[in-house]
């Protein structure tokens, strides 16, 4: 969980390389199309192993990582639309629609946690264990498959979120570190199931439940934060102020804005330079001021200069 949340506050820094509209979508559809491939393969293998194992833990699994496609369908539509270019009706641009996707993710994922939660609960208050039918060993090894499939994916997918900046891609590997919970739980429960202790499932899986919540809780917060208008950390901002503040001419960084748009940075600036200087020549200077934030900023994709009459005395 720390390493998403590490990934979240790092998403507004210079740590991100930027990179183009076209790069984002084929990356996104390409792990997504990977994912969908690989979860429509483990949800039939775990379907088999459940039915001939007799495990119902592990016939849950295999529709929770069928429901998965979904998901990625989900984050396959809002890429697509985020990466669509600027037009007359969307000046500044589709990047919020991502958020969409991973607020949708978010839904999704808590819901997956919810149901799990509350048939543990409900298997722990009835305590009906005696008619649970003892699970073979594929379920066994099924659910280990699951895991080591699952966790590979979560760094997988993780990896071209960072590298790209996406939000929804994000929100997709936890749902694989999530599925690779669950498949922990049903480890844990057929393993217990098979040495007499039934009631080991239920408890691991209200275990699970926490885990899944709290994940959906910070892509959630992830997205509304960049649907907000959420400024950029101090740090970066400190840096575009003294980077400014560099720039040969300008006497003072009377403003600085910033604002997260979808994965973009947009900036607002007001600069005060030699009140005595022509209207071209400040204008020149905002212009220097524009490009350099623009170039040595890869995220900022809208820079707005004002500039501010100062004495240079």
């Amino acid at each position: 969980m720390a390493d998403y949340m590490e990934s979240a506050n790092k998403i507004n820094t210079m740590a991100a390389s930027a990179v183009s509209e076209d790069e984002f979508k084929k990356v996104a559809n390409k792990v997504s199309f990977i994912t969908i491939v690989q979860n429509v393969l483990l949800s039939v293998f775990k379907l088999f192993a459940g039915i001939f194992a007799h495990s119902n833990a592990m016939i849950s699994d295999a529709i929770h990582s069928a429901s998965d496609v979904f998901s990625t369908i989900i984050v396959i539509i809002g890429v697509k639309l985020a990466s669509k270019k600027s037009d007359k009706e969307h000046p500044y641009g589709h990047e919020r629609l991502e958020c969409v996707a991973a607020i949708v993710l978010s839904i999704v994922l808590l819901y997956t946690g919810i149901k799990i939660g509350s048939q543990a609960v409900k298997d722990i208050i009835g305590g009906n264990y005696q008619n649970l039918q003892k699970p073979g060993m594929l379920a066994l090894v099924a659910a280990v498959v699951s895991i080591v499939t699952k966790e590979i994916m979560y760094w997988y997918t993780r990896h071209y979120a960072k590298k790209i900046d996406s939000s929804a891609l994000m929100a997709d590997a936890w749902h694989h570190r999530s599925d690779a919970l669950s498949s922990v739980g049903a480890l844990v429960g057929i393993g217990g199931a098979m040495m007499g202790f039934p009631v080991m499932d239920s408890i691991a899986s209200i275990v699970i439940f926490v885990f899944i919540a709290k994940a959906a809780y910070d892509i959630f917060k992830d997205a509304m934060d960049k649907m907000v208008d959420h400024s950029c950390d101090d740090e970066t901002e400190k840096e575009m102020r003294d980077f400014v503040l560099a720039q040969k001419e300008v006497l003072s960084v009377d403003l600085l804005h910033t604002r997260i748009f979808g994965n973009k940075i947009y900036v607002d600036v007001e600069i005060g330079v030699n009140g005595s200087y022509t209207l071209r020549h400040a204008h020149e200077i905002a212009e220097e001021v524009h490009e350099g934030i623009e170039k040595n900023f890869p995220k900022v994709k809208h820079v707005m200069v004002h500039v501010n009459p100062a004495d240079a005395s």
